[in-house]
């Protein structure tokens, strides 16, 4: 295609052979995109067409593309172009040719009125992009210029369609602001220019939204334009009379969403407090929303119900503070409180039939805090009006609590139920800060209900209703000390006479309990009530989380009381656990239960309880030795010997062993040492016979703990140099399959070097092969072994000169890992694992800066290494970066980053963007 020279930015920075961008091959390029079935083909496509796009024939091509014979796919792409050369590239285009710019952009939006509106609103960035980097100094009266042009009667299009589109730039041109990629100094004198020409704008879209003949799309346009406008911080009372229209709006089911977020926007600016005046005028406004809000929620459309809530709790949650210093005007804030706590109590349950409820709950911490924070003599006075409101919420949210029908919630999905959950967890969090104001009169408040509803003949209550109130006590009593309640007692003494039918009741039930474990410390005489209860519920599987994790709170906190009921707890712990009615967690809970139980009992007692608890375990790993082992108990090192004497083949018995031992050493750390040697014997002979990666990290944790200690370190270092052996044999044969040992080993090799080097002189030990088989899986394609890797060398190379085999090596083989580094910054490795490559480059300039120096250049002499993308001069350029920075790692991870973009033809592309 002919170059252009008349076109801005034809100097600009190109990634790619002018011949290839043209426009023929863009075209070709993007049906390939859009329709090749092939996803390989598609990512070639869209990888060219992101050097297309900022290329310098990209100001040529990208006009030709808006032609009308084209396609909206293709006349989008030619202006997305178009915004990424001016965005980006900026400073490539004279100054001379701003206007010319500027012209042809308005021409081609006049001319995408009517047309294709994708690609009309890409032209508008664009031009807004423009307007932003020209503001204030080139293109002082921006936005006036906008609204001119597109009012002028001379156009070819319909008044409609200018209208429609000045209104798209106008509502892009903030959003671009806030995205844009100005330095901060131009961001706020743009602002600034920008809060000036808002003069420009508002009258304008007041007339637009209050003329009766504006069309409905005109209209709702403008609520956008507007809700983009306001991000801008535009003083709110300049924003009043637009507020009130919108306000009229909402009234338009068309227009409804638009209103409100237009309307959610302004009042939520962070400025928007210091105009209380005007906040105090929204209140009437927002209150008389009440009535659309009821007919909403009585005709079931949760969307209108939903967007009035938005409204009302965006003023009151933003603006509580300044609302509540205008005494004078209480009741009218009391009013819009209570319409907030409509919304909290929004008929139906969460999430199913309502989702607005919800959306309150940060409200009610706001307002207290506000409540609170006034000196003694106001706060006293709120108190006064707002303890009811407060007593009045915890009902209303105990009542939004309650779980549906059993019937209605079998129909629930799981998502469903998970929202549920995670929904009553935050009335949970909000009655729990809500004790804060109205302290412990809440608790009696509660227990009054619950022993009302307990101990009434009236009427049968329902188990929901039950549920929810010991509920609201579980929320409370988990936080706050309720040791001194003086209606704890009532409470314990209701609990055994709640008539347990359901699952969910009797879960809340176990919760209560454990809230209430502390209580039950101080009060050992009140033990015999819940403890045949929590007994009970151990048997039942639907139970176990909430009745292990129960029992665990009472032996924990009441040990000392519970000698009379340990025979009875053991018990029934014993015959659980046998009849294996819980999972593995649980019973690991129900084993710590039993240990702070048996920990407060006579040596005699402990023994005699622990022989009965652990006898069935050492029975059945008898039997397991003969048979398939599944559970191995960690304190028997004799009966693992004898199992793995059996079973030394099988990889999920080796792998048990590991994971037992892994936990025990981690445990018992220095308590462990006794156990070394045998430990490291038993080691090695599973590694030799079975290679695994469990075996390997539990060597890490025997070096990390042990090796530098004089006593343990010929074990040890025997292990370490059997386990190297035995894996570089591994590499020999092919490691490819084996990712997870390679891995386990470069983290093993790591720990050494950091822990104890001296692993790295014994002459047994085959440091250049260890060197090579690091290098090679750098190459690997998984991350985690890729790191791994690159962790073993950023310990290796500081140790270049203090391990005489270590200093060796990198001298004879170092040029081999600087190769595989540059490959896998060239494009040989994912773009994520740059910054490890990065501190490999980083480790060689630091600790062998004069091999370095001598190896980069070598390195990168070859044409087309380690990219056929990059020329010599960025090749020299990176080598010397790279030289210059031996203090800043960070810098050195940028240049790294920056290098890859470049080898792999993405810089300033797309694909940067958020890298």
């Amino acid at each position: 295609m002919e170059r252009r020279e008349e076109q801005p930015g034809a100097t600009g920075a190109g990634a790619a052979p002018a011949l290839d961008f043209t426009v023929e091959n863009v075209e070709k390029a993007l049906h390939q995109l859009y329709y090749d079935p092939n996803i390989e083909n598609k990512n070639l496509a869209q990888k060219w067409l992101m050097q297309a796009q900022v290329s310098p024939q990209a100001w040529h091509f990208s006009w030709q593309l808006l032609q009308p014979d084209k396609v909206p796919e293709i006349q989008y792409f030619g202006a997305s172009a178009l915004h990424i050369k001016i965005s980006r590239y900026w400073s490539d285009i004279p100054t001379d040719q701003y206007e010319s710019l500027k012209a042809q952009l308005f021409t081609q939006i006049t001319h995408f009125a009517s047309g294709s509106k994708i690609v009309l609103t890409r032209l508008c960035v664009a031009l807004a992009s423009l307007a932003l980097s020209m503001m204030p100094d080139a293109w002082p009266c921006a936005v006036a210029d906008m609204v001119r042009l597109f009012q002028a009667e001379d156009s070819p299009v319909d008044g409609q369609g200018r209208c429609l589109a000045l209104l798209e730039l106008l509502t892009v041109l903030p959003e671009e602001f806030q995205t844009s990629r100005l330095p901060q100094y131009r961001k706020g004198l743009v602002r600034a220019s920008l809060a000036v020409e808002c003069g420009a704008v508002f009258p304008l879209l007041e007339q637009l939204l209050q003329q009766p003949s504006s069309p409905s799309c005109v209209r709702q346009k403008v609520l956008k334009c507007f809700s983009s406008w306001v991000q801008l911080e535009v003083p709110l009372q300049d924003c009043e009379a637009l507020i009130q229209a919108a306000f009229a709006a909402l009234q338009d089911s068309e227009l409804f969403d638009s209103s409100v977020e237009a309307i959610v926007n302004a009042i939520s600016q962070p400025d928007a407090q210091r105009y209380v005046n005007t906040l105090l005028k929204l209140i009437p406004l927002v209150l008389g929303l009440q009535d659309q809000l009821r007919q909403a929620v009585q005709n079931g459309d949760m969307e209108t119900s939903h967007g009035i809530c938005r409204i009302a709790v965006a003023l009151g949650e933003n603006h509580s503070r300044a609302l509540l210093d205008q005494v004078e005007h209480w009741q009218s804030f009391l009013a819009l409180v209570n319409m907030i706590m409509f919304c909290t109590g929004i008929p139906g349950h969460y999430p199913v039939n309502e989702t607005t409820s919800s959306l309150t709950l940060t409200f009610w911490y706001t307002l207290q805090d506000d409540i609170l924070s006034f000196e003694a003599e106001k706060q006293a006075v709120y108190q006064q009006v707002y303890r009811p409101v407060y007593f009045q919420l915890v009902d209303v949210l105990l009542h939004k609590a309650q779980f549906p029908s059993d019937e209605e919630y079998g129909f629930w999905s799981s998502d469903e139920k998970e929202q549920f959950r995670i929904y009553r967890v935050d009335i949970s969090d909000t009655l729990m800060y809500v004790y804060e104001m109205l302290g412990a009169e809440l608790l009696s408040n509660l227990y009054d209900k619950l022993g009302r509803l307990l101990t009434s003949s009236e009427e049968p209550y329902s188990w929901q209703h039950t549920e929810a109130l010991l509920y609201g006590f579980q929320s409370i009593a988990e936080t706050i000390d309720v040791n001194y309640s003086d209606v704890v007692p009532g409470l314990i003494g209701l609990i055994p006479r709640i008539s347990i039918s359901n699952v969910q009741l009797a879960d809340t039930v176990m919760f209560t309990i454990g809230a209430l474990s502390e209580w039950l410390a101080d009060h050992p005489v009140m033990i015999n009530s819940v403890l045949p209860l929590v007994l009970h519920a151990l048997g039942n599987p639907e139970l176990s989380v909430s009745s292990v994790s129960t029992l665990k709170k009472i032996c924990r906190e009441c040990k000392y009381d519970l000698p009379p009921y340990a025979a009875n707890i053991v018990a029934v712990s014993q015959d659980v656990l046998m009849k294996q009615i819980h999972k593995t967690s649980q019973c690991m809970w129900l084993m710590q239960a039993l240990g702070f139980l048996l920990s407060a009992l006579q040596v005699e007692e402990i023994l005699k309880n622990l022989h009965s608890l652990i006898s069935p375990y050492i029975q059945q790993l008898e039997k397991l030795a003969e048979e398939i082992v599944v559970v191995v108990l960690q304190q028997v090192f004799q009966l693992i010997q004898k199992v793995l004497s059996k079973w030394l083949n099988d990889a999920q018995v080796v792998e048990a062993v590991c994971a037992i031992f892994e936990k025990s050493v981690k445990t018992l750390l220095d308590d462990f040492a006794p156990m070394v040697p045998q430990l490291c014997e038993m080691l090695g002979r599973m590694y030799s016979t079975i290679p695994q990666a469990s075996a390997l990290d539990l060597t890490r944790q025997l070096v990390h703990i042990f090796a530098h200690e004089p006593a343990h370190f010929p074990p040890i270092e025997a292990l370490f140099l059997l386990v190297t052996s035995v894996t570089l044999t591994l590499f020999q044969q092919g490691p490819r399959d084996h990712p997870d040992i390679v891995d386990s080993f470069m983290q093993l090799l790591a720990q050494a070097l950091k822990r104890k080097p001296d692993l790295f002189l014994c002459e047994r030990l085959d440091v250049k092969a260890v060197f090579q088989c690091a290098v090679l899986a750098l190459k690997f394609p998984e991350a985690p072994t890729v790191k791994a890797s690159c962790g073993f060398f950023t310990e290796l190379l500081p140790r270049c000169g203090e391990v005489e085999p270590v200093g060796k090596v990198v001298q004879e083989d170092g040029r081999m890992l600087l190769i595989a580094v540059l490959e896998a910054i060239g494009g040989q490795a994912s773009r994520s694992l740059m910054d490890c490559f990065a501190d490999i480059l980083f480790a060689l300039n630091k600790h062998c800066f004069s091999l370095l120096s001598m190896w980069i250049k070598e390195a990168l002499q070859p044409p087309g290494f380690p990219s056929a993308r990059l020329s010599p001069e960025q090749k020299d350029t990176f080598s010397q970066q790279i030289l210059r920075e031996r203090v800043n790692k960070r810098r050195v991870k940028e240049m790294v980053k920056e290098f890859t973009l470049l080898c792999r033809g993405l810089h300033g592309t797309d694909y940067t963007a958020d890298y």
